[in-house]
């Protein structure tokens, strides 16, 4: 058995245990009278930056070399028009808000800058400028928004309270920082659960496998003489990131030997045709994993969506996922779009009939819009048919949780390329999280027990509810 799958959940180890923790609400903190119904949020993350002009702020009346072949469909929300290759999204619009007027402008204009801005509502920092995309996750970043939920409420009975699948963005060294707990601590990571390509109903996280015949009771046995060890210890050390280990280990021990643990991560269960109903893909069942999840009372589950680099990675100028330096139309009419409209679509209508709609609170976004323009003289310019990176504006989507849907919040200029009405920050979208889960006190204390503001940036996007 490896001890490092046991015991570290995160993949990134111990980086932040001593940096700090969560605070408590103080008694005397101001509750605003107004919030959202969610007990959950699932965060749809499409990586690689998504095409807002093509997708959700298409721009028809705007000259050929930027509004592209698409064009918008009326739905079922009066006045809230989509891609017409989303059609069965367009059913559900009347679920839907979409925040047209994200700024989230960034020094580098790059993934690793936009990521960490999206996840956790902080503008990135000058080290993205200078190390780029050497630029690895820092024990002080600020946590993502995940890992402040899960803080922020009580733990979960048998399962952690953030949870992130099918995978850790992005490949090795080129981790995306933004996405973990940093400076809240270790114990405040998501677990990663993976998923394959290959096996799209097969989801396995790799600190709650036993490895070399271990069974659960032999495990438990092994604790026994490991707490006899630890009463030993204890009385020559007590220092905080002892004390934090031993949390972070009874986490792990304690998922490792329950069945209830097994059983949320098993799709087996469901119908054959709710599956199909998702799409039998990895980012199709990733979605359905995190209903089951929601319907489990985990408060935060993100999914990444994962590439087909085999498949699009050529055909895209890119890594095959939403980050269309070439042929951006066809990867989006003929891969991307189809297989996010059937997913997502069926996610909502899914919550919906079981009543779990209004408790759980519905986020896609991405790291970065693309650029009005059509042509990325990377792969061609205007020939490439690409659209290269773009900060500067991009749509964020919301449903549940209390969100009154059917709307548009904010608007773009005539070519998307700007916010010019009711302009919002990752910031704002962040709080607006915050907002919708009850969560107001964003105190936490560093490791000398000094307060501090987890996010001061932002207001949270209150007419949306």
């Amino acid at each position: 058995m490896h001890r490092r799958k046991f015991l570290v959940a995160s993949g990134l180890g111990f980086a932040g245990l001593a940096f700090g923790r969560p605070g408590a609400a103080s008694a005397g903190s101001v509750q605003p009278a107004a919030r959202g119904t969610a007990r959950s949020t699932i965060l749809f993350f499409l990586c690689g930056g998504a095409s807002h002009i093509d997708m959700w702020d298409l721009k028809p009346e705007a000259p050929s070399e930027y509004r592209g072949p698409f064009r918008p469909i009326e739905t079922t929300a009066p006045g809230v028009r989509l891609c017409e290759h989303l059609p069965l999204l367009a059913r559900q619009a009347h679920h839907l808000v979409l925040v047209n007027s994200v700024g989230a402008t960034v020094n580098t204009n790059d993934h690793h800058a936009g990521y960490y801005y999206n996840l956790t509502g902080h503008v990135p920092d000058p080290s993205f400028l200078s190390l780029g995309n050497n630029r690895t996750p820092f024990r002080d970043d600020w946590p993502f928004m995940g890992s402040v939920v899960a803080a922020k409420r009580d733990p979960h009975e048998f399962l952690p309270n953030a949870i992130t699948l099918p995978h850790m963005p992005s490949k090795a060294p080129y981790t995306r920082p933004g996405q973990f707990a940093a400076r809240l601590g270790v114990e405040h990571d998501p677990l990663y659960v993976h998923g394959s390509l290959e096996a799209p109903l097969k989801f396995q996280a790799p600190a709650l496998v036993l490895e070399g015949g271990i069974t659960a009771k032999r495990l438990l046995e092994r604790r026994a003489l490991l707490s006899e060890i630890d009463a030993a210890r204890r009385a020559f050390d007590v220092h905080e990131q002892v004390l934090t280990w031993e949390r972070h280990h009874e986490r792990a021990l304690g998922l490792l030997t329950s069945a209830r643990t097994a059983a949320a991560f098993d799709l087996s269960g469901e119908a054959a045709a709710l599956r199909e109903r998702y799409g039998e893909t990895v980012n199709g069942m990733s979605l359905l994993l995190a209903r089951r999840l929601v319907e489990a009372g985990v408060p935060f589950v993100t999914v990444f969506w994962m590439e087909n680099e085999a498949k699009l990675a050529k055909k895209c100028a890119s890594a095959g996922e939403w980050d269309t330096h070439g042929n951006n139309f066809n990867c989006l009419k003929e891969d991307l779009l189809p297989e996010f409209d059937r997913g997502f679509s069926a996610l909502i209508e899914d919550l919906h009939v079981r009543g779990l709609l209004e408790q759980t609170l519905l986020l896609v976004t991405s790291e970065m819009g693309r650029t009005p323009k059509i042509g990325d003289p990377r792969s061609g310019g205007v020939y490439g048919n690409g659209r290269d990176h773009w900060t500067h504006c991009l749509t964020d989507v919301l449903a549940g949780g209390g969100i009154r849907g059917g709307q548009t919040y904010g608007a773009s200029d005539r070519i998307a390329a700007y916010p010019v009405k009711n302009p919002v920050t990752p910031a704002d979208i962040t709080k607006t999280v915050y907002h919708a889960m009850g969560i107001h006190d964003l105190t936490a204390y560093d490791n000398q027990n000094r307060p501090y503001n987890l996010l001061e940036e932002g207001e949270p996007l209150t007419s949306l509810f």
